[in-house]
């Protein structure tokens, strides 16, 4: 009899599944075994030729909803049994001839901060080793919505020439990207209007009347007044590999983003914010750049991120904010 034999997916503490499974063929050749019938007397009955019953039994044509029928009514049990048989040795199948293509991007793998993205839930716990490294492969593909590594290359690894770095050791693309896409799937979950310039330069203005809080509990309001001017805030725990904590992009031609982690403490989160958004403001135009911040560091100074930091310093300065003392200094990028 045949069956396909899968590997078992054997992360800590997920639950098992079978690691094979037989074609709907078994079940006939079961079935014509008690019944002592020749393949052709069951084409006969079936109305199919020879060749196509040795074919369905050897899995080299599906089984199809006619044959379904014709099986039910031959051989007995439901359709839905046929059916789901095939469904199933066709899933099983599927995913091992995926397990054998993942094998061959294992060395891929090594490109990323497995442990951390783990640690954030964005792939399963455990440890990839051995046998386990095709379904962290997969795993890792189905994270950022590509189909290969070299897919992932092409929507991301060359998207490198869109970044405009604050710092020139930011440059471990892998975890640069692992971090976006981060932030990109929490956007995926939020519903936001589209983009009104007006209407975040409003919010901003509500933004700076604020008590100066932590950012958890100024979280909630802060979203709430971007999210109606079409602006996206995401917070994201940093990676460390990346050297990034804060980012201003543009996901499409109508939806910015901020993506922050909360950083050292709060009035570097406040400046962050403000910086980004005056990437979103000063430099609309370039919406395909994606501008990679890590506040507190030294590092080099474009114009555009001098521009930036003066325009967050004066509006985090303003009377309104509350500040008394300058505690934002137009160096902190």
């Amino acid at each position: 009899m045949m069956s396909v034999r899968c590997s078992a997916v054997v992360f800590d503490g997920a639950p098992l599944v079978p690691d094979w499974v037989s074609p709907p063929g078994d079940t006939m050749l079961d079935l014509l075994d008690e019944r002592d019938w020749t393949q052709q007397q069951l084409a006969d009955r079936l109305g199919f030729s020879l060749k196509h019953v040795n074919q369905l039994i050897k899995e080299k044509v599906s089984l199809t909803e006619d044959a379904a029928i014709r099986l039910r009514n031959v051989l007995g049990a439901s359709i839905g049994f046929w059916l789901t048989r095939e469904a199933q040795y066709r899933e099983r199948a599927a995913l091992l001839a995926a397990a054998e293509h993942n094998a061959a991007a294992i060395p891929w793998l090594e490109l990323f901060p497995l442990k951390e993205l783990m640690e954030v839930g964005a792939l399963v716990r455990g440890r990839p080793v051995g046998k386990s490294k095709p379904e962290v492969v997969g795993e890792l593909l189905a994270f950022f919505g590509v189909a290969s590594p070299a897919q992932w290359d092409g929507q991301y690894a060359r998207r490198q020439s869109a970044f405009r770095r604050s710092h020139e050791d930011q440059d471990d693309v892998a975890a640069i990207s692992a971090w976006l896409r981060l932030g990109e799937r929490a956007a995926e979950r939020m519903d936001t209007p589209r983009y009104n310039e007006t209407s975040f330069r409003q919010a901003l203005g509500q933004i700076s009347t604020l008590p100066r809080q932590a950012p958890e509990q100024a979280g909630p309001r802060l979203r709430s007044l971007l999210n109606a001017a079409g602006v996206t805030l995401v917070v994201v725990a940093a990676l460390p590999r990346s050297r990034v904590s804060a980012v201003a992009r543009w996901l499409n031609a109508h939806r910015p983003m901020i993506q922050l982690s909360l950083g050292k403490t709060t009035e570097q989160f406040w400046f962050s914010l403000f910086h980004q958004a005056a990437h979103i403001l000063l430099l609309s135009k370039q919406k395909t750049a994606v501008f990679l911040d890590d506040p507190g560091r030294d590092g080099a100074h474009s114009i555009e991120e001098k521009e930036a930091n003066v325009w967050a310093h004066d509006r985090l300065m303003q009377p309104a904010f509350g500040q008394t003392e300058d505690r934002f200094p137009t160096a902190e990028y």
